[in-house]
């Protein structure tokens, strides 16, 4: 999405436990530009106006939100300026906070009134019609992931990233929230580390649980082989440098981090919810398990990390699937074929 035909511009707020900052962070690096908007609260609907102003200034003419806050004050500024909205959800999640329960139910029921819908899973495309969401307005596009920049760095040389000999790492890189699930990626850990010394488990991410799951490791009896490293521009270094890529997440899209993991050719394990059983089918581009079975998700990363060449056999077979169906050209393509049609 940077044809230098249509230049995008991103723009997030400055709040508490501010989950976007590490897109911000990674956009920025990329020489775009980057909007902060700055509110008072996690409710402070002036981001409305200050959008608008926004919109109006860099004469912005299609706005694309991203979650159900982005969605309510994304489509107002949207229609107080005049301009084309589309909305991707990634997902619906239960929420313990009764105000953001309401902020969520509202943000559904705004995306019927988005010009387009995008959402970032099939199963979640089949969503849309429980939510009034016209047909003729939703449109599927695949998540991607740049196969260039990961080929680039597998051949990198060594940084700070090296683990050390005689160990095996597993690793984990996403934001630390709590659709994420992290509980049971420390829990499994910490079974398997009981077994076997030679383990150690790194975490890459910020997010609103950050420090709670800090806490819960440092807890635990392997705590001292567990490690968050928090948010890292040089995520693919480390990356590369695990033996097993795992996510235990209750809810995804089709997540960017275990295609890159893919990618990579590293071998992954995960819980068989929608979006990630896009990616990973069990025994051929990887293993699941049912969700919240932590025992058998445990067997799966034991698998994995014992047997090499089940390991290497469904690392490339992994690889092979992104490369073939995942492609970040062919979503760049997708998407500015969707924006051109908005503007026509």
């Amino acid at each position: 999405m940077n044809d230098p035909m249509m230049p995008c511009d991103l723009a997030i707020t400055l709040e508490a436990d501010n989950g976007h900052v590490e897109l911000a962070r990674e956009y920025s690096a990329l020489g775009k530009t980057v909007h902060q908007i700055k509110v008072g609260g996690r409710f402070d609907l002036r981001m409305i106006l200050q959008l608008a102003k926004l919109i109006r200034s860099q004469q912005i003419d299609i706005i694309h939100t991203h979650g159900y806050k982005s969605d309510i004050i994304g489509l107002l500024a949207a229609r107080l300026c005049g301009i084309k909205a589309i909305s991707t959800p990634h997902g619906f999640v239960g929420l313990n906070d009764w105000k953001l329960k309401l902020y969520f139910t509202i943000g559904n029921k705004f995306l019927k009134w988005f010009d387009r819908v995008v959402p970032l899973s099939r199963q979640l495309c089949r969503d849309m019609q429980d939510l009034g969401v016209r047909q003729d307005k939703v449109d599927y596009i695949q998540n991607g992931v740049d196969i260039d920049e990961v080929d680039q760095l597998i051949v990198t040389a060594a940084d700070e990233s090296e683990k050390p000999m005689h160990k095996q790492r597993i690793g984990f890189i996403g934001q630390i929230t709590q659709r994420k699930n992290l509980v049971d990626i420390i829990d499994i850990f910490n079974t398997l580390a009981a077994k076997h010394h030679n383990l150690e488990l790194v975490l890459l991410g910020d997010g609103d649980q950050l420090e709670e799951m800090q806490a819960y490791a440092q807890a635990s009896a392997a705590a001292e082989a567990i490690t968050f490293l928090g948010f890292r521009e040089n995520r693919l270094n480390w990356l590369k440098t695990f033996d097993l890529f795992v996510m235990t997440s209750k809810l995804e899209g089709i997540p960017r981090c275990l295609m890159e993991a893919m990618a990579m050719q590293i071998p992954v394990a995960a819980y068989d919810i929608p979006g990630i059983d896009q990616l990973v089918t069990h025994n051929t581009t990887g293993l699941l398990a049912t969700y919240g079975d932590q025992a058998a998700l445990a067997d799966c990363w034991e698998q994995l990390l014992l047997d090499k060449a089940l390991s290497e056999q469904l690392a490339k077979s992994g690889r092979q699937f992104i490369v073939e169906h995942f492609s970040a050209q062919r979503m760049a393509h997708e998407y500015s074929e969707l924006y051109q049609d908005l503007l026509t």
